[in-house]
């Protein structure tokens, strides 16, 4: 058994100690030389988020308001009987299209026929007679400048004549009558339009007294929107209209838009037709129309609409998007890139809406920046942003540079 002496021992510690030393000696240079030689901004802070940003741009803005109206057809017919008698025939497809003069029911003709027929015996017969007075006349007329007949004779003759003649008249009349009684047995279209469905149905009785409705026509090629506004508004109206703040046609009519229930707008314009002088006194409103194009038929009489008019004109107004605005209680605000790329609050005015933008009446600026996306992404208050032009048509613009930015910095990371 090997024994070691208390010399030796002491002497391989004391080496064991100065290794130690040199060592963290060592170490602790080589600790120093990399944070001396480490690169710049190995500790800086995130890159700037990328946000979707609109240029303040000064442009025509139309002011407009938005009302509810109803439609109606431009024409209505109520096709009615006019003779009494049973309905034979239904001669037109119900909700189709049908030409004025048309023939829509066929009501028995038989009774006015007849009528018509005796109503035509009768005037030939008056016919004769008025034949036979005036040869009478003719042939008594010199008798009575010889003084062959009497004056009495004369005129009884020349008396019969003209009874001759007014029963003439008087036949000529009642054939008349007799024919049209036998026309309105064939009900006809008084209008063009579109026809609904029939009232009645073959084999009913229906009658002139009673004016039995068969069936209703409406023409809506063109059709009414009627609506009303308040007496503010319809004088703020005339107003702008007189100071040419509106566009208007050629025949000085205003433009109009229907909005249909699904929130699309219809492609054709209509125009103000006529203001009703008249003020509703429960309400206060005034009444106006205006008249839209309707070839395709996607307005239909008794349809609820809302109609966007145009009340004025901004020579230079500024439209944002409604995502861009903040509202509280205490005022509107939208962030502004500032020159360092920093977000700045600002104040707004805003007025009305326009489809899906609030107009902006004061606080901006042409050419400046208002963040419309990526709000989410500013997580430092008064961090840098990165402006991004924004697109509602497509996806965030944000989107695209935060996700690159995210992969480098996890491709960074996990080198």
């Amino acid at each position: 058994m090997l024994t070691t002496s208390p010399v030796s021992l002491v002497s391989h510690t004391l080496a064991r100690s100065s290794q130690f030393v040199a060592l963290a000696a060592v170490m602790a240079l080589v600790a120093c030389g990399a944070k001396e030689g480490a690169p710049a901004g190995a500790n800086a802070g995130p890159p700037p988020a990328a946000v979707g940003v609109v240029t303040v741009n000064q442009q025509v803005v139309a002011l407009q308001t938005e009302l509810p109206g109803r439609v109606s057809p431009i024409r209505v017919a109520q096709v009615r009987a006019r003779v009494n008698g049973v309905v034979l025939q239904r001669l037109f497809k119900e909700g189709s299209q049908v030409k004025a003069g048309q023939v829509l029911f066929q009501i028995d003709p038989a009774p006015y026929r007849a009528a018509h027929d005796s109503a035509q015996a009768s005037l030939v017969k008056a016919q004769a007679n008025l034949l036979q007075s005036n040869a009478q006349v003719v042939r008594y007329k010199p008798l009575v400048e010889a003084n062959a007949v009497s004056q009495q004779e004369f005129t009884s003759v020349v008396t019969a004549q003209k009874q001759a003649e007014a029963d003439v008249a008087a036949a000529t009349a009642a054939l008349q009558s007799a024919r049209i009684n036998l026309d309105y047995a064939s009900v006809t279209a008084p209008i063009s339009g579109r026809i609904g469905q029939a009232l009645v149905t073959e084999g009913a009785l229906v009658s002139q007294t009673e004016a039995t409705q068969l069936a209703l026509i409406q023409q809506t090629d063109t059709v009414y929107v009627n609506f009303t506004q308040s007496t503010t508004d319809v004088l703020n109206l005339r107003k702008a209209i007189a100071a040419k703040q509106v566009r208007s046609a050629a025949d000085g009519s205003v433009a109009v838009r229907v909005v249909l229930e699904d929130g699309s707008e219809l492609p054709r314009k209509g125009k103000l037709l006529f203001t009703d002088l008249t003020v509703d006194p429960t309400s206060g409103q005034v009444t106006l129309r205006a008249e839209v194009p309707n070839g395709d038929g996607l307005l239909l009489p008794g349809q609820y609409v809302r109609v966007r008019l145009s009340q004025a004109e901004l020579p230079s107004g500024i439209l944002l998007p409604q995502q861009a605005v903040t509202r509280t209680g205490q005022g509107d605000t939208v962030l502004v890139v500032g020159p360092d790329s920093k977000p700045v609050p600002r104040s707004v005015k805003v007025g009305a809406a326009q489809n899906n933008q609030w107009l902006i009446l004061e606080g901006l600026q042409a050419g400046e920046q208002v963040i419309v996306d990526g709000f989410q992404k500013m997580m430092v208050p008064g961090a840098p942003v990165k402006p991004v032009p924004w697109d509602a048509k497509v996806m965030s613009p944000a989107t695209a540079p935060v996700s690159a930015t995210a992969s480098a910095a996890a491709s960074a990371a996990s080198k």
